[in-house]
C-alpha cells in the first residue's frame, strides 16, 4: 500500500503556471506507475497525465499535451505536474494516482491508491 498527499493547488489568473507536487509513502514508491486526473461536476474525474515506474514513458491527455510536464523524483518519493498556460477550463480538483503494476494507464479503474486531491483554480 501507499499514501498519497497533493499539494501546490491555488488560484492562478489565465495564462499562469503552477506546479503541484503528490508525496508518497513506503519504500515500495519506486515500482509504482503514477498518474494525474482532474475531476469537475460536470465532467467527472478525467486523465490528465501519466508516468511509469521508470520515469521514461509518459502520456498526456490531448488537452494538456505542450502544457504540462509530469516527472517523478524516486529519490524524494515524489510526483510532480507543470502546468503553463492555464486556462478557465482547468479549473478542477488535481488528484495523484498510483498502480502497484507500474505501467502507464490512463483509466481511473486500473489505479489502486488515490491522494485527496489539490484545488486548481484559473481565474479569468
Amino acid at each position: 500500500q501507499v499514501q498519497l498527499v497533493e499539494s501546490g493547488g491555488g488560484l492562478v489568473q489565465a495564462g499562469g503556471s503552477l506546479r503541484l507536487s503528490c508525496a508518497a509513502s513506503g519504500r515500495t514508491f519506486s515500482s509504482y506507475g503514477l498518474g494525474w486526473f482532474r475531476q469537475t461536476p460536470g465532467k467527472g474525474r478525467e486523465f490528465v497525465a501519466a508516468i511509469n515506474w521508470r520515469g521514461d514513458s509518459t502520456l498526456y491527455a490531448d488537452s494538456m499535451k505542450g502544457r504540462c510536464t509530469i516527472s517523478r523524483d524516486n529519490a524524494k518519493n515524489t510526483v510532480y505536474l507543470q502546468m503553463n498556460s492555464l486556462k478557465p477550463e482547468d479549473t478542477a480538483v488535481y488528484y495523484c494516482a498510483a498502480n502497484y503494476r507500474g505501467v502507464v494507464v490512463t483509466t481511473t479503474c486500473d489505479m489502486d491508491y488515490w491522494g485527496k486531491g489539490t484545488l486548481v483554480t484559473v481565474s479569468s
